[in-house]
């Protein structure tokens, strides 16, 4: 019986591929050491990645060590409510996740993106089934000529395939160029990125009413997503979430 076009397409595809994984096995995403399933962890690699998982805090997601019951709130939160309405991460920063996370974003390992956003899209389900569009944190223009790709908008595009759900990568821009957060104080992130995010002026429209999720690689102390969040609402969405793929996990925000 003859095949249908779209089946022998199927088939070719199929073909080639499990000739490129002969060729070329699969490799972890954190060591590269060949695995059976593309776009995963070795055996090795798995178990030293701590994901969070509830329970953790309703709003800004921190995890827990037990669980309190529903709407439990980090000490963090409760000190200070953030812009955002919830955040979300797969998995903590740590010794573990350092290196692959760094490599992503500072050593063009851009392959790494499909796997992140798989992970993150499960991770975020809720938040993801919630926003009317997907959004990025965005780099300064200087940054981005410099680095070659934007890290989140590489995650942004990559969540969007997998869930239909539309994204604009330049719904907010950077007014100015800012030092890097990394080493920074809290206090010091904070002023670093005061007023430097603006929503585009020719994506107004649709931002008008719309529920966003904002895309980041890392979430420290929550004030690069706290700004991007207040221009977004301030530009006329009426909620933002926010989905990273790692968190830092400090014992400051311990349960209230």
């Amino acid at each position: 019986m003859l095949m249908s076009l779209s089946a022998t397409t199927r088939l070719l595809t199929q073909l080639k591929k499990t000739t490129l994984d002969v060729i070329f096995p699969p490799g972890c995403v954190r060591c590269a050491e060949p695995i059976d399933t593309p776009d995963n962890l070795c055996a090795r690699c798995w178990p030293e990645m701590t994901y969070i998982s509830a329970p953790f805090c309703d709003i800004c997601g921190f995890p827990f060590e037990y669980d309190a019951g529903d709407g439990f709130v980090c000490a963090t939160c409760l000190r200070q409510l953030p812009v955002f309405a919830r955040a979300r991460a797969v998995l903590k920063y740590d010794d573990a996740s350092r290196d692959m996370i760094l490599g992503y974003k500072h050593s063009d390992q851009t392959n790494r993106a499909p796997t992140f956003a798989s992970w993150m899209s499960r991770a975020g389900a809720d938040l993801i089934n919630d926003c009317d569009v997907i959004c990025p944190v965005p780099l300064h223009h200087k940054r981005l000529i410099k680095r070659r790709f934007n890290q989140s908008a590489l995650l942004a595009g990559e969540i969007a395939k997998l869930t239909d759900k539309p994204v604009i990568h330049d719904l907010i821009t950077r007014k100015r160029p800012t030092i890097s957060q990394g080493g920074l104080s809290a206090k010091a992130r904070l002023r670093n990125v005061r007023g430097v995010f603006e929503v585009t002026q020719t994506r107004e429209d649709p931002l008008n009413g719309a529920k966003v999720l904002l895309i980041d690689d890392v979430l420290t102390t929550g004030a690069t997503v706290n700004a991007c969040s207040m221009s977004l609402l301030k530009g006329g969405a009426t909620k933002v979430d926010v989905l990273t793929f790692s968190r830092v996990v400090r014992a400051s925000n311990t349960a209230i």
